[in-house]
This record gives C-alpha cells, structure tokens and sequence, in this order.
C-alpha cells in the first residue's frame, strides 16, 4: 500500500479536533494563544504597576467566558438547531452586555490607576482593539465546532453504514440459512399430507418472510406495520416448527397510525430472535413469547417478554450476545442519547423494554 504524508496528516489534523482524548490540549492551546493575542493589545498599558496586569487578566476573563458561552451555549442550542437569526441577535447582544460589563468594570476598580497624561480616546481604541480581536476568535472557534460536528456527523454515519451492512449480512446468514429453509420446507411436506390448508398457509407466510428479509430489509427505513407483519410471520413459523410454544403481540396503538409511522428495518428482529431462542423448555412445558408496542408523547415503546427454563443454556453464547451488541450500538449510532434500553434477567422471565423517538 502506498504511503501518503499529506493524508496522514490529514487524519491527525481532524483526529486533534474531534477526539475526546486531545480536548485537554485543544484547550490549552487556545488559552495560550488567545492570552498572548490579548496581551499584543494597547489596552492595558494605559494603567499604572501592577493595575495594567490586572486589566489584562480581567479583560481576558470576560472576553474568554463570552467564547466560550458561545462554543457551549449558543452554538450547539441555536445554530446547530438552524435557529441563525436567534443566534446572531443573541451573540451580538452577549457582546454588546460583555462590552459594558467591561466598561464597568474600568470605571469601578480601575479608574484611579489609569496613567493621567494617556487620552481617554486612546485608552478607549486600545480596548477596542482589544474587543475586536475577540470577533475574529468567535468566528473561528464557531467555524471548527461546525467542522468538530461535520466531523462526528460523518463518522456517525459511515459507521452506521457498515454496522448496517454487517446485521444485513449477519441476518441473512443466521436466519435465511439452509438448516431454517429444510427445517420449514420438512414441517411444510408433512403437513401437505396431514393438513393440506395449512400447509398453503405456511407457504404463504414462510413467502412473506422470505420477501420482507430480501427486499424490504435493505431499505433505510421501513413501515412499522411491515415489520410488525414480520414478526408475526417469524413467530408464527416459530410454533410451526415448536410444540407447546406460543406468542402474543400487542399494539396498542390504531392502524392508521402504524400504517404511517416509519423505523429502521429490524430494530425489533433481534430481541425476539433471542426471546424465541432462549424460551426453548426442553422438558416440554409452555414456553411463550409475549411482545407490545405503543406510543406515548412521540416516543414508542417496545416490549418484549420470554419465558425461559433454567435447564436450558444457549449453545452460541458468543454469537447470541454478538447480536444484541450490535443492535445496540446501531440505536446509539441512529439515536444517539435519545433511547432508552433496559433489559432485566430473571429466573423465569427475560425482558427487553426499548423507547425510541418516532
């Protein structure tokens, strides 16, 4: 592979922009630089002893408070929520009270030490120049937190991608797999004989299945009935193949808002492939399997409730924890903060709660 300079220091530029691990030095430096471009300034010299330091320091102070008020305050709140005409009126209103508080300040402890023959007018150019270094400075470090945000935006998003791509892959393989198909296509023969309908009816959901898994599964989002549909199909294949299993799903929600309410494809696909899993009794009692969906406030909430056997122990424990893993860094990669996932693991009973904005 062929070494590029030019692209490795790219990626160390950005990388000291964005990681967490360089903010203590990020900010270092601009407390360094900022200080010794205040300290280039006029200003301060109009006072007398010691007093001209403390007019630095105390300029400083303020016009760094007001940088950062608007790296953490008015940047994140209201330009990056695209509300620019808020964050302009608000920016030049912090400068014009931080300029005043300044001017304040002069008059009420520094006012006495000021050197007699320096020109007021001058001393006031010199904390101009001082103000207007600031300007610069504030465009500057808002440019590189809209860069910091393009930055973990892009991320963000090519990670997704490939944690996508890789549950795609992962879904095809663990479910469309030839030891699934021969088990459905066996349960399907015996039943041609026993319960023609029935068979038909197999067929029919085992063909929906198939479709949702080839076709609606690749897709960036999909409907909430389609895959509640899914479900129903999968688990209703589930006690085809199992005896003395059942399944419950519940919506409590009306159809038209589940015909117009859109997620991402499977989000719900892995929690009930483990709730089936890990609900196998193999000393043959009632195992179930018990779902429900509802929203409340813009947020849906998911449920999902397995019986389980002390008895019975997941052979694929690597594989099995993989999956839930990956969904939930996908809902970290889709959602960031603004999901909820509470899993409670008890003798008998295994339960998934999720909460997701919609």
């Amino acid at each position: 592979m062929k070494y590029s300079p030019w692209k490795f220091e790219e990626t160390l530029v950005m990388d000291f922009l964005v990681e967490a691990k360089y903010g203590f030095m990020r900010h270092l430096l601009f407390l360094i630089f900022f200080f010794f471009l205040m300290y280039s300034a006029r200003f301060w010299h109009w006072y007398s002893g010691m007093y001209q330091y403390y007019v630095l320091f105390f300029v400083y102070a303020v016009l760094i408070t007001m940088v950062y008020i608007n790296i953490y305050v008015l940047v994140p709140r209201f330009f990056f929520k695209t509300k620019y005409v808020t964050y302009l009126v608000l920016l030049v209103l912090m400068g014009v009270v931080g300029l005043n508080f300044i001017g304040y300040g002069f008059r009420l402890f520094f006012e006495d030490f000021r050197v007699k023959n320096i020109i007021r007018e001058s001393e006031r150019g010199g904390v101009y120049e001082g103000i207007l270094m600031c300007i610069p400075i504030i465009l500057t470090t808002t440019t590189i937190k809209l860069l910091q945000k393009w930055i973990n935006d892009s991320k963000r998003i090519n990670e997704l991608s490939n944690l996508t791509l890789n549950m795609e892959l992962n879904e095809l393989r663990n479910q469309i797999n030839p030891h699934f198909l021969f088990n459905m296509l066996n349960n399907v023969k015996a039943l041609i004989r026993t319960d023609p309908e029935k068979a038909s009816v197999v067929i029919v959901k085992l063909s929906e299945f198939l479709r949702y898994q080839l076709y609606e599964n690749s897709e960036e989002k999909t409907l909430l009935t389609s895959e509640i549909d899914f479900l129903s199909n999968f688990l209703n294949l589930e006690k085809i193949r199992r005896d003395h299993f059942s399944f419950d799903i519940q919506i409590h929600m009306d159809r038209r808002t589940v015909n117009s309410i859109f997620i991402s494809p499977n989000l719900f696909t892995t929690f009930v492939e483990n709730a089936v899993k890990h609900s196998i009794d193999i000393s043959g009692r009632e195992s179930y399997v018990k779902t429900e969906i509802s929203i409340e406030n813009k947020q849906l909430y998911f449920l999902c409730i397995n019986s389980r056997s002390a008895y019975y122990s997941v052979s694929d424990q690597k594989n099995s924890g993989l999956g839930l893993a990956n969904i939930t860094r996908r809902l970290e990669l889709l959602y960031g903060d603004a999901f909820e996932l509470q899993i409670e693991s008890g003798d008998k009973e295994y339960m998934v709660n999720l909460k997701i904005p919609v």
